[in-house]
């Protein structure tokens, strides 16, 4: 497809990985409302076709793409689809996530240690990858990555070895993209986030681990907080850049962890 330019008839483009539930398909849907076309990558066709029916409004400029951002075949695939249908990629937010059950370090297996290396750091990597080699070469060039870091960027978890090791290099990852993207017009930022509420986080309302071994109830935010403050990040020009931003429940046990 002809590259259409950041005014062009498809506007703004963003991909939003991890878009079939939680923080990946609030923030899809809060791009597609402010006026974004989105590309939709998650493992399961079915919650993607979900987040799809969700939008609010007629003619939506979605395309879901069922992928595995820690194979990278699949990660060229997913590019060269979006490619294809939008000709160019402004954003990307780099959100697929997963953890390794919350066991002593010790009782891990390799398996469970790969898998959330591979989807959570590895994929976020190789998606950059690809998303630098189409904001190179794109006209008009460049655009914006977002990393969806977490408070376990800053602070672990009791037995979270494996979420908290991959979220603490996503932090380098971002600050590496950050530099070696400034001469291409690549602004690269992350996105630090604390009990936001999600399957995944509402078991936390009922108890959670503390550092002490004791187990009691954390408070949650709305989901919407955190697609606004993405949408704030992706709106800024791109000789503008929040490098860092954290986002959380204001009672949740972050300041003092530990």
């Amino acid at each position: 497809m002809e590259d259409q330019g950041a005014g062009g008839i498809w506007g703004r483009v963003a991909m939003v990985t991890g878009a079939g539930s939680g923080i990946g398909r609030a923030v899809a849907l809060g791009l597609q409302a402010a006026g974004y076309s989105v590309v939709l990558a998650g493992r399961r066709m079915d919650r993607l076709e979900e987040t799809a029916k969700m939008v609010d409004g007629m003619g939506a400029r979605l395309l879901a793409v069922a992928a595995d951002v820690s194979q990278p075949d699949s990660v060229k695939q997913l590019f060269s689809r979006a490619r294809q249908a939008f000709g160019r990629l402004d954003l990307l937010f780099n959100n697929a996530g997963v953890s390794a059950p919350s066991i002593p370090m010790e009782d891990l297996s390799f398996g469970q240690w790969n898998e959330v290396v591979n989807v959570n750091l590895t994929g976020a990597f190789l998606c950059a990858q690809e998303a630098i080699r189409m904001m190179k070469s794109q006209r008009p060039r460049g655009g914006r990555i977002i990393n969806n870091g977490s408070i376990s960027a800053h602070v672990p978890r009791p037995h979270s070895a494996p979420y908290t090791a991959t979220k603490h290099a996503i932090t380098g990852l971002t600050r590496s993209i950050a530099l070696d993207g400034r001469q291409h017009d690549i602004a690269c930022g992350q996105i630090d986030i604390g009990n936001a509420h999600t399957d995944m986080m509402a078991k936390v309302k009922e108890g959670a681990l503390q550092p002490d071994g004791e187990m009691r109830p954390e408070p949650t935010m709305e989901l919407r907080h955190v697609a606004e403050a993405v949408l704030y990040m992706a709106s800024l020009p791109l000789d503008a850049n929040v490098q860092f931003m954290t986002v959380m429940a204001t009672k949740m046990p972050f300041i003092g962890r530990g």
